[in-house]
């Protein structure tokens, strides 16, 4: 499937579907490894992982699959302004809004900080010595040279963008590639550079303009869900697509079942661009918690404050399988999942980008 296309080839992917990382539990190693052995990447989200899990869960997709797959990393954010006021208010809000004393506690006690750089050099050391073949990062664009030494350990390194110019500097930072997040993709937006709303570009109009804009090879990102849309992306100059929320209610994802149902049964929900559950900009379906922090219209704290904030309460939903206080990650596309095993996704995948060439012919 991958045909003329050289760079996937180098890469050992034989069609142009890549699994996003979706980091917190949905990218297990079992996913990962299912999808890369059925000719796609997996890629494995371990921004909130420590560098001793971070390992482990490398070496568990290894041991699982001898065929090519990704780590996506977050990169850490230099904290901008005092957030102590924001950070009270918030949580005096949530302690009432919980309405559970048990709950309340553990928020008022928790001392929410942002992760040191010396943190995140732990993890890097520890990919960077398990030699994975491919590195994506999302939130940030580093240095050349940090860039060059990711490079140097064999990785091929792609970057996260969310319009035209942050494309760019991340091919003159020396990126291989380039994800070009649309609009409409789940999770957390992969914006680096100041943005407002005119610069919030769905995937249709921000692919092309990324192809144009730079000479790296581009991965398409968001609202793509079926054959259809990964013919449609390869059309306007994309070399592949990066798919999350197609493989959310897959067997092997690790999406908690209250979540996957949510997925699956709440399809007129739609979804939302909120600040709610992290402090940064993440696309999920509407629930209840989104709602009533929208309503407040209140100073959250950015991230990952606000994601230190909100841990009690996500937690409890899990225990209780209360989706209304989970976050859903999930794109504009979700209405489209399908619960199946993740290789007979990608089968099914290649199957209706067979269907739709046919018609083009």
């Amino acid at each position: 499937m991958a045909g003329d296309n050289a760079w996937l080839e180098a890469l050992g992917v034989r069609h142009p579907i890549f699994a996003a990382p979706m980091a917190g539990g949905p990218s297990t190693p079992e996913l990962v490894a299912a999808v890369s052995d059925a000719g796609g990447l997996g890629f494995l989200g371990v921004g909130y992982l420590s560098p001793e899990d971070t390992r482990a869960t490398i070496r568990r997709v290894r041991a699982l699959t001898d065929a090519p797959f990704g780590v996506n990393v977050f990169i850490p954010e230099e904290p901008k302004g005092d957030a102590r006021h924001a950070v009270i208010a918030m949580k005096t809000w949530l302690r009432e809004w919980v309405d559970d004393p048990a709950v309340a506690a553990e928020i008022d006690a928790i001392d929410p900080r942002f992760p040191t750089f010396a943190e995140f050099e732990a993890q890097m050391n520890v990919i960077l010595e398990e030699r994975v073949p491919v590195l994506s990062f999302t939130f940030g664009c580093p240095e050349a040279d940090t860039i060059g030494r990711w490079k140097e350990s064999g990785a091929c390194v792609i970057g996260t963008a969310t319009t035209p110019e942050e494309a760019v500097a991340l091919e003159r930072a020396g990126c291989d590639a380039v994800v070009a997040q649309g609009y409409e993709a789940g999770g957390h937006r992969g914006s680096f550079l100041p943005i407002d709303e005119t610069r919030r570009i769905g995937t249709m109009a921000l692919v092309p303009q990324v192809v144009d804009r730079v000479r790296i090879p581009v991965i398409a990102a968001g609202g793509i869900m079926d054959g259809r849309g990964i013919v449609a992306c390869l059309a306007l100059g994309a070399v592949a697509v990066q798919m999350g929320t197609s493989f959310l209610v897959t067997d092997e994802s690790g999406a908690h079942p209250a979540y996957k149902r949510a997925v699956m049964e709440w399809r007129d929900r739609g979804t939302a661009l909120t600040r709610s559950f992290s402090g940064r900009h993440a696309r999920g379906i509407r629930n209840a918690f989104i709602e009533a922090v929208d309503r407040e219209e209140m100073d959250i704290p950015p991230y990952p404050l606000q994601n230190t904030l909100t841990q009690p309460i996500r937690r409890r939903a899990a225990a209780e399988g209360d989706a209304e206080r989970m976050s859903l990650w999930a794109g504009q596309g979700y209405p489209m999942a399908k619960s199946m095993p993740a290789a007979e996704r990608v089968r099914e995948l290649v199957q209706q980008m067979e269907r739709v060439k046919s018609l083009l012919r």
